[in-house]
């Protein structure tokens, strides 16, 4: 949609990344890639290019959430012409990364195996659904591994599984994968040599419970779902205001307790010798919790923040995704990043959520189009006007590539 917009110089500036991907996990590692500065061309199919991008429902933010900053080519990969078109523009690259099904991209001779011989430093990422193992060619999304894993049975409340509120295995597999390709290409620096990176779901999501794992392992006790667990901090929960709102409120230590008890003006609890310690005041829960509600009950929310804030306590007020456009921290310069939508309209999505130097990184390319960059790089290749009239004629470069000749 927009060309490259000038800027510093970023980590990986110079970092060709082909990106065979689709949905969220594929695209999140290559988001990862292409905000820190690399050159992520994201190969789809002719026509109207990624399926992604014509989700409804729940998947209609997918495609413009983890596809900024890439460029597209669009190549018909059931021709020998496109084939040989991503063969040669693999051999210009770095990496490769997909996660499409087991044994996809090998039957098009596009494995690891098929395009390490002519670019023996290539490091190619495979994002998959599990790691070597007796489930290793089962089909897999994130809710299978939420449910599989233990982490829906630890959102939800007894006897009802719950999957998470995002797509957190999608997301972390890509940031985990991003991790690998950056550990292969510091190793690559040493060695020369490229290396075969995996990165899966289901491992992703063990170890996102992996503390509830050794939690049993230490205590002897399973982990309960977390709306029923024991907490261990006896104010650490939900509460109702007076103004029909909710919020957060943690008190985590002896001298919050204390911070707490002198900013909502409590002094029969502060001066209550039985409640001194975290450990007194979780097993007096069922004494403190009904008149902290109380107390809250009969105060406004921006109240309760701000005498949270003052006192420099945990707090949070119970947000929903599209409040967070209104969010005032989320007003900061480069907090969030405006792509433009299919239809025209623009909209601010979250940034990697890193700075560098006191900087967030910046947008360099809005959301492509589908093809919108293959005549570029076929003249990259050496291709010329006529050659890339003739594949986008025959289909094997899309339709937009024979008037882009």
């Amino acid at each position: 949609m927009n060309g490259e917009a000038p800027g510093a110089r970023l980590p990986l500036d110079g970092v060709r990344v082909v990106e065979f991907s689709h949905m969220v996990m594929g695209p999140s590692c290559g988001l990862i890639l292409a905000d820190l500065g690399a050159d992520v061309i994201k190969i789809e199919p002719t026509g109207a290019g990624d399926k992604t991008r014509a989700l409804p429902g729940s998947g209609a933010g997918f495609f413009p959430m983890f596809n900024r900053n890439k460029r597209s080519v669009s190549v018909d990969l059931r021709s020998e012409q496109g084939v040989e078109f991503v063969r040669r523009l693999v051999g210009t690259a770095d990496v490769v990364t997909e996660n499409f099904r087991s044994g996809g991209l090998d039957a098009l001779g596009l494995g690891y195996d098929d395009l390490r011989p002519d670019n023996p430093g290539l490091i190619y990422c495979s994002l998959k659904g599990f790691l070597s193992g007796p489930y290793e060619q089962r089909a897999a999304l994130d809710e299978v591994v939420q449910m599989m894993g233990g982490l829906a049975y630890m959102t939800g409340p007894p006897d009802r599984p719950l999957r998470a509120g995002a797509s957190v295995n999608d997301v972390m597999g890509g940031m985990f994968a991003a991790m690998g390709v950056l550990a292969a290409l510091h190793e690559r620096r040493e060695t020369g040599r490229g290396k075969l990176v995996r990165s899966s779901l289901f491992e992703n999501n063990v170890f996102l419970v992996g503390q509830h794992m050794a939690q049993y392992a230490v205590t002897g006790a399973a982990a309960a779902p977390m709306p029923a667990r024991l907490s261990a901090w006896a104010v650490y929960d939900v509460f109702d205001t007076g103004d029909g709102e909710k919020v957060f409120v943690g008190v985590v230590s002896d001298t919050q307790w204390r911070a707490f008890c002198s900013a909502f003006d409590l002094p029969e609890l502060a001066g209550d010798a039985g409640l001194a310690t975290n450990a007194q005041r979780v097993a007096a829960r069922d004494r403190v919790i009904p008149r902290l509600r109380e107390t809250f009950g009969a105060m406004a929310r921006d109240e309760v923040i701000r005498l949270c804030g003052s006192a420099r306590l945990p707090f949070a007020p119970i947000q929903r995704p599209e409040d967070l456009f209104d969010d005032p921290h989320l007003a900061e310069p480069g907090a969030l990043t405006e792509v433009t939508l299919s239809d025209g309209r623009t909209v601010r999505l979250p940034s990697l959520p890193l700075e560098l130097d006191g900087e967030r990184l910046p947008l360099r390319r809005d959301l492509p189009d589908p093809g919108e960059h293959t005549a570029d790089l076929a003249r990259e290749l050496g291709y010329s006007d006529d050659e890339i009239a003739a594949a986008g004629a025959d289909g094997a470069f899309g339709r937009s590539a024979a008037s882009a000749g």
